[in-house]
């Protein structure tokens, strides 16, 4: 079970940091709004277990970013918006983020770059010299190198989100979207994150798609 309370501190501490300390209004409505989308009743990978881990995979990678906070708070608002049927998800969570961090006293260039790291979700494919987007995305994928056990509930997890999807075209959706994976030059892009999750993750997209061929 999530700790909700040391959840809004962490939120509390990004936005603060992203604030550089001046102060502004409370952070705790906007960390309740967050953590309310993120136990919608639909989520069932996307929930606060992914949010807890993406930060805690942020502060793993944070020495490579150019403004960890900056990251932080893009991991609050990358999936905030999240209907399994539908395809804008990351734009519409970045709209809210446009929405929210401006209101809560974020400078316009932070807020860019939040929102520019959202929608950076859709591809995860970072620039070569995109810190901040290199932390993001390893960070957000970094459970394709769980441990097989926890790989395999993800696996079922990411099922159950998409359950009104019928078995046959589920198969064959998630078996191309591993094959796209496992056909990147590299999964990861931080230095820690290729030395450490590139092997495992491999490992279990194969196995993975193993399981789903007829």
């Amino acid at each position: 079970m999530a700790d909700l309370d040391a959840l809004r501190l962490r939120f509390a501490r990004a936005l603060d940091a992203a604030r550089g300390g001046e102060g502004g209004p409370d952070p705790v409505p906007y960390a309740d709004n967050l953590l309310a989308r993120w136990q919608e009743p639909q989520r069932h990978y996307h929930t606060l277990t992914h949010l807890t881990a993406v930060l805690d995979h942020v502060d793993v990678l944070e020495a490579h970013a150019a403004d960890p906070d900056v990251v932080r708070l893009a991991a609050w608002f990358h999936d905030a918006v999240y209907l399994p049927d539908r395809s804008e998800n990351e734009e519409r969570s970045a709209h809210l983020a446009e929405r929210a961090l401006p209101e809560a006293g974020v400078e316009p260039a932070k807020v860019a770059e939040v929102a520019r790291l959202v929608r950076l979700t859709v591809t995860h494919d970072p620039a070569e010299d995109d810190r901040d987007g290199q932390v993001l995305c390893d960070a957000d994928l970094a459970i394709l190198a769980a441990p097989p056990s926890a790989y395999a509930a993800y696996a079922a997890e990411v099922r159950e989100e998409y359950h009104f999807v019928p078995d046959d075209a589920f198969r064959q959706g998630r078996s191309d979207v591993l094959r796209q994976l496992l056909a990147l030059p590299r999964l990861f892009h931080t230095p820690y994150g290729r030395e450490h999750w590139t092997a495992t993750a491999r490992y279990n997209l194969a196995a993975e798609l193993e399981m789903l061929s007829p």
